[in-house]
């Protein structure tokens, strides 16, 4: 992973590496950046194994860093801007960094050669957080194998080549962004960085696919759906290749893209980020009366049912949650799915964890952040609506008389968890309803919320 841009660089040095707003970024520039930076990094006593947080927008010092990071053998942990400060805070609390860099640009330099460090397949590259059930963000720690594994076949699978045009839609801290940066940097070809601002306003997003000359595209569905109402299966485009994955993607709406996109390859990637993709389906005919298939396993992958759960055996599952035991053995992912015709289809989960608006999450973070709120005493978190139109939805008991109010709410998610997952309606209730056993019944409240 540490050598990709520097091969891209001995092999074609003018080729434009990151286009990013205006300016663009040559293989030779983003090579000699990444090694300015890396020297600055070991000046300051960065060596392998240490932390580097990166708090920052994406743009090409930051891909500089990142790259910088790999090579003296550091693990670079990136967290998106939109994150507020108290979940920043506990993200830098649990993976303990040596060094929080906010403003790539101003990153440690030095005007020599850097020793660059060669790993081991197996020394982690970098951690993603995602969201967890205890109210705490969970690393998720992968290696260079992981990574190497997963963006090898995926540069194999989509035919990459140094005249592609990579978007990137997905920040740096969601796994999607993998394939865009590295996936480019393995073929010598060019990434295209989406405005973080840009990243859900559909009519500029499409305007960005259509004319800046993207031939591979790769985000979540949401993105898809929105610019396909903004019009984008009537705009002219250069796609050779679109990706979709995330979440479950409407059939009806896979069929009405590859009816107005013949020409273009689609896949429909399934993964957690704890096995990067573990299956991929290519879109030829669909059946809109069934769920899109996920596939069959990639990456040198097996992917077995256990009970209807999909689990994950091979080169991509991940090292480990940072700062807990190692990874033993299959890697559960919580999804259920079924085979139909040996392929895969993905069916729900088995517990608490939702997808919405693009992102894998914990509904008892959520809880976890209300629950601190003081006029709360008990609180549950539903999903409303399925796909686009899934909303977060929050039942309350009040602590005393005073009851608490949606916006007041909001404010208060929002100093804890990231846009995302931030609720979008209430209901104040006196009690929650419960099972016999005496838990919150969910069942109860998802019928109440339909």
């Amino acid at each position: 992973m540490h050598r990709l841009v520097t091969q891209a660089a001995q092999r074609t040095p003018n080729a434009p590496a990151i286009h990013d707003g205006a300016t663009t970024t040559t293989y030779y520039e983003l090579d000699e950046r990444a090694n300015r930076i890396a020297a600055g990094l070991q000046a300051q006593g960065i060596t392998k194994g240490d932390r580097i947080v990166i708090h920052a927008e994406k743009s090409a010092d930051t891909i500089a860093l990142m790259q910088a990071a790999l090579r003296v053998g550091a693990i670079y942990v990136p967290v998106a801007p939109s994150n507020p400060p108290a979940r920043v805070e506990k993200i830098i609390k649990s993976a303990q960094p040596k060094l929080v860099v906010t403003a790539p640009h101003t990153a440690p330099t030095a005007n020599r050669q850097p020793e660059i460090h060669s790993p081991h397949p197996d020394d982690p590259a970098y951690v993603l957080y995602t969201s967890g059930s205890t109210g705490e963000p969970k690393g998720v720690c992968i290696s260079h194998r992981n990574a190497q594994a997963f963006v090898t076949w995926a540069a194999q699978e989509t035919g990459l080549h140094q005249a592609d045009r990579l978007s990137n839609h997905a920040p740096f801290n969601f796994d999607l962004s993998v394939f865009d940066l590295y996936g480019a940097f393995h073929a010598g070809a060019a990434v295209d960085l989406v405005p973080s601002d840009l990243a859900y306003r559909p009519a500029e997003l499409t305007d960005f696919l259509t004319t800046r000359g993207i031939t591979v595209w790769y985000s979540v569905p949401s993105a898809l759906l929105l610019m396909m109402r903004q019009g984008l299966l009537n705009r002219d485009n250069t796609l050779r290749v679109c990706i979709f994955a995330g979440e479950p993607f409407p059939p009806d709406q896979v069929l009405e893209l590859r009816k107005a996109w013949p020409n273009t390859r689609l896949f429909n990637w399934y993964g957690p980020t704890e096995t990067n993709v573990c299956t991929s389906h290519e879109v030829h005919d669909v059946d809109p009366s069934r769920p899109l298939p996920i596939g069959t396993p990639s990456c040198g992958n097996e992917v077995e049912l256990h009970n209807n759960e999909i689990v994950v055996t091979g080169p991509t599952v991940m090292l480990g949650y940072w700062g807990e035991q190692p990874q033993q053995g299959p890697h559960r992912t919580g999804d259920l799915g079924r085979r139909t015709n040996g392929v895969l289809e993905y069916t729900g989960r088995k517990d608490a964890m939702i997808k919405i608006r693009g992102h894998r999450v914990e509904l008892g973070e959520i809880e976890t952040a209300l629950a601190g709120h003081p006029q709360v005493s008990a609180v549950a978190v539903t999903v409303k609506g399925t796909g686009l139109e899934a909303k977060l939805h929050a039942t309350v008991v009040p602590r005393n008389d005073e009851r608490p109010g949606l916006i007041g709410l909001k404010r208060h998610c929002a100093e804890r968890l990231p846009s995302y997952m931030i609720i979008d309606s209430l209901a104040v209730v006196d009690e929650l309803p419960r099972t016999a056993n005496g838990k919150t019944d969910r069942n109860a409240l998802s019928r109440g919320t339909q």
